[in-house]
């Protein structure tokens, strides 16, 4: 009995990657059909169409904004819970786990920032904007890089996941904190009300993923009306659902929180995110010449991506081994390691949220960013899996439980 729960313990975080990776593959390729759709629509006889449905107003909201403000607070819901997860008993449970990602995941998101501040920061309004090219897209990124198969180590997949679930959390404190309107005190103080029963609710020990859910839709229609993003509600909500920690570990894989992230993943990787890709990557290219390409909102945003992530993230892991406070991951070359460090280049769905959050008044720098995150996304995608093809000739072996460690 001792040794099969001693090998659920070592196995199922290597099983629950396994299916995580493979989901987010999937999500990948999704994603860029629905981007791909999104363009054709926009630049063909359909363009009316596809933006009259998107401004056709339901229940007091628009499609588009049903789409960004409702269906992505489940996206946000998922993304929460696996921040939730890693931290408490995954791959980010130890603090020298955290480290190397922690520290590139920082890196990776400063510089496109500083890039895109150097390029706007004459012009306040396009200066708005600077955290777009911070963000890194998990699907896009992850399924790129599993296109290569056992060619690429687990270490260096794992790596990758927890940057760019370090990244996503980053992310949602930059929302939370620079783009929000003005806040309404009474919605403000309902929904703080809501969280404080939803943790009383996980203090008093309940399981039952009923409560937390219909409390979470009540705290969203606050939060969407209190000024402060909606979809943060998601990430608040996921922090409060129970997640049972090792000495429970045969009852793990039944806990509320990874319950409710099985039920969520599908939803998120076919529909939400499909939605979402379709809804917003859609701009006309009439009239885009390449000068147009130069404008500051379009070229700080591709630079950020493509040139910004790559020096911010494999600097940073240089600078790790270089002080000696860290290695590369286990088996994997710098060769590798660069070419990861160009796939967090993949802004596409975070860095179009932030960009519509940021540009939400002005169609022109709204349109201006997509083409940005567009080209930069694509330029950072090609790249990246360039270096890891010249990078990866032969399968590398796996061990079971590979971790974040340093080499030997």
């Amino acid at each position: 009995m001792q040794q099969m729960l001693k090998n659920s313990i070592i196995y199922r975080p290597v099983a629950e990657l396994r299916d995580f990776l493979r989901g987010e593959t999937a999500g990948g390729v999704i994603l860029i059909v629905s981007g791909a759709l999104a363009m054709l629509a926009a630049n063909s006889a359909l363009a009316p169409l596809y933006l009259e449905t998107l401004a056709t107003y339901l229940g007091g909201l628009s499609v588009l904004h049903w789409i960004n403000d409702g269906l992505m607070v489940l996206f946000f819901l998922l993304v929460g819970l696996e921040i939730k997860r890693e931290l408490l008993e995954g791959q980010l449970r130890a603090w020298p786990a955290r480290a190397l990602p922690g520290v590139a995941a920082i890196g990776g998101m400063a510089v496109p920032a500083l890039i895109y501040a150097a390029i706007n920061w004459q012009e306040p309004s396009t200066l708005r904007g600077w955290a777009i090219p911070a963000a890194t897209d998990i699907a896009f990124s992850l399924g790129v890089l599993s296109l290569f198969g056992s060619r690429v180590p687990v270490s260096l997949k794992i790596f990758l996941t927890a940057l760019a679930i370090l990244d996503d959390l980053g992310a949602i404190v930059i929302i939370a904190v620079f783009y929000t309107a003005d806040l309404s005190l009474p919605m403000l103080g309902g929904a703080a009300l809501v969280l404080a029963l939803l943790v009383g609710l996980n203090l008093a020990g309940v399981r039952r993923l009923t409560p937390y859910l219909l409390l979470g839709v009540v705290l969203w229609w606050l939060t969407l009306q209190s000024g402060v993003h909606a979809t943060v509600a998601g990430v608040l909500l996921a922090l409060t659902i129970p997640l049972r920690r090792r000495d429970a570990a045969v009852d793990e894989a039944h806990s509320p929180l990874q319950r409710l992230e099985h039920a969520l993943h599908p939803w998120s990787a076919y529909l939400v995110l499909p939605l979402f890709g379709f809804a917003n990557a859609g701009v006309s290219l009439t009239g885009v010449t390449w000068p147009s390409l130069l404008q500051p909102v379009t070229l700080g945003v591709a630079l950020g991506l493509l040139i910004g992530k790559q020096i911010g993230v494999f600097g940073a892991v240089l600078l790790m081994a270089k002080l000696g406070w860290a290695r590369r991951p286990a088996r994997a070359t710098w060769l590798q390691v660069y070419g990861v460090s160009l796939l967090c280049g993949v802004g596409f769905t975070m860095s179009l949220f932030i960009g519509l959050l940021a540009f939400a008044r002005t169609p022109e720098l709204e349109a201006a960013m997509k083409i940005g995150v567009l080209s930069g996304s694509l330029l950072a995608m090609l790249a990246g899996a360039l270096v890891l093809g010249l990078g990866s000739s032969k399968p590398v072996p796996a061990t079971s439980g590979e971790r974040i460690t340093p080499q030997p």
